[in-house]
């Protein structure tokens, strides 16, 4: 489990969810006879099954994972999205009493809950066409499953195997300054805006906003 101290907890459903489909591809973290494994896998949420929604992905037939898990132990998923380091130079307190430290702001998601694997062609096929739809979008011309020829796509199809993971829980660690004095916070986000990392520094900017 995370450690999540209150003020970076992130309890919106809604949120986490934003977050897994901005940031598709999971760290799949999975116990098999070996122990420990961890595949990067980018999957599609489904939001409307269950409490939490569940993941649809899937792995290369040579992949152990499909075959090789505890089918009684959750996986977990993790989605990080953006992350920055944070000087200690940024922050008014710096220059009153020097009592500051570096740190790390990210946001994070984990999903837990255990595996469903789908190894027939008719699921297979209509996940990785949700999945090419997804990341195609903001293709000018998306590429569509359709347009490589069909004996080449049913062999590569041949080659994988679906999961799924209905979610059973979501825990959500947005850490964004949260425990700082506004003033250092301000001092943050402008440092990071002045060095490129617009992305941290809006989303430090939207938590703040909605405290």
């Amino acid at each position: 489990m995370v450690y999540v101290p209150q003020h970076f907890e992130e309890t919106d459903t809604a949120a986490l969810h934003r977050l897994i489909g901005a940031f598709p591809l999971g760290t799949l973290v999975t116990l098999g006879g070996e122990g420990l494994a961890a595949n990067h896998i980018p999957f599609v949420l489904d939001a409307r099954t269950g409490a939490y929604g569940r993941l649809l992905g899937h792995v290369a037939r040579n992949n152990a994972v499909w075959s090789d898990h505890d089918p009684d132990i959750e996986s977990l998923v993790v989605f990080q999205s953006m992350e920055a380091y944070i000087t200690p130079n940024w922050y008014a307190t710096k220059r009153e009493t020097h009592e500051v430290v570096p740190t790390w702001n990210y946001a994070v998601v984990h999903a837990y809950g255990r595996i469903i694997v789908h190894d027939d062609g008719k699921w297979v096929r209509g996940q990785a066409g949700m999945l090419t739809k997804q990341q195609e979008a903001s293709q000018p011309t998306p590429w569509k499953m359709a347009d490589a020829p069909p004996p080449y796509t049913a062999a590569n199809l041949e080659q994988i195997v679906g999961i799924e993971i209905p979610i059973a829980r979501l825990v959500g660690k947005f850490k964004a300054s949260q425990n700082r004095r506004d003033i250092d916070r301000a001092g943050a986000i402008a440092g990071l805006r002045e060095t490129g990392n617009v992305a941290m520094a809006e989303f430090m900017n939207a938590i703040h906003q909605g405290e």
